[in-house]
């Protein structure tokens, strides 16, 4: 995206109107087709509005960061660990971005729409095309990051993929180690039980979506990065200790 683009795409103007549409059209596969239980709540209440990066694992391109949206919106109106009727979407939070692979985000004009609601797209050194491959970073992404949590919540998944107890990517370390953010880890389940790989067609209804929201981590920002990602992948609990006395890994191979 163009400067001139970005500057569009963080305007309140652009992105509380996309919120709003978004949040419209998810909130029946939340809270009618499905059941979305939330906990920690009270963790996010008086976070400050910039610097505070949200870690989690990630089960569809979409449902998840939709669901975050919903969350952060309701508890600026005051809801605690529920969604209740969507008037929160009047008047949206929309001081948040979204770390996106580049190439998910422009693959549709929904995926575009979306982008508009916060994405930080940016390309996977380790992916792309549906291939393995190996680049170097871009710092212009590495840039993009640091600016945004200077406004912003931002959101992350330092797996990078859906699929479930992949390891984590030094990036996140990165980004924690050159920003000194409060972290916030959150634990995610039943999305991918509930909605198809995009997060946009249902695939169980009746499913309960489970998201726990931690409190912000203790992070020594000196350590080294390697440390830091460990910390993190066992704070999302998507380490190999989680993947040992875990089910979900074996009931999502299982579903496939």
């Amino acid at each position: 995206m163009s400067g001139f683009g970005e500057k569009i795409a963080n305007s309140p103007l652009i992105k509380a109107p996309v919120y709003t549409l978004v949040g419209l059209a998810s909130w029946p596969g939340l809270n009618v087709v499905n059941k979305t239980q939330i906990s920690g709540m009270e963790h996010i209440k008086d976070l400050p509005h910039h610097n505070v990066l949200f870690v989690s694992n990630h089960q569809t391109y979409f449902a998840d960061v939709i669901t975050f949206l919903h969350i952060f919106c309701a508890r600026r109106w005051g809801k605690m660990n529920r969604l209740g009727l969507p008037y929160y979407l009047l008047i949206p939070f929309t001081r948040v971005k979204f770390i996106a692979a580049e190439e998910t985000m422009r693959s549709s004009l929904l995926s575009r729409l979306f982008a508009l609601a916060g994405a930080i797209s940016i390309k996977r050194t380790w992916r792309a095309k549906g291939e393995d491959v190996q680049r170097q970073r871009d710092e212009t992404d590495t840039q993009k990051i640091d600016e945004a949590l200077q406004r912003n919540w931002v959101i992350t998944f330092p797996q990078g993929t859906t699929k479930p107890f992949a390891p984590g990517r030094k990036g996140t370390a990165h980004i924690i180690k050159n920003n000194r953010p409060i972290v916030v880890p959150v634990v995610i389940n039943g999305f991918w039980r509930a909605f198809d790989k995009k997060g946009l067609q249902f695939k169980k209804r009746g499913s309960t979506l489970s998201i726990s929201i931690k409190p912000p981590m203790q992070i020594d920002y000196d350590a080294p990065a390697d440390a830091i990602l460990e910390q993190v992948m066992d704070a999302i609990e998507q380490s190999k200790k989680y993947m040992l006395k875990g089910k979900h890994h074996f009931m999502n191979l299982l579903d496939k």
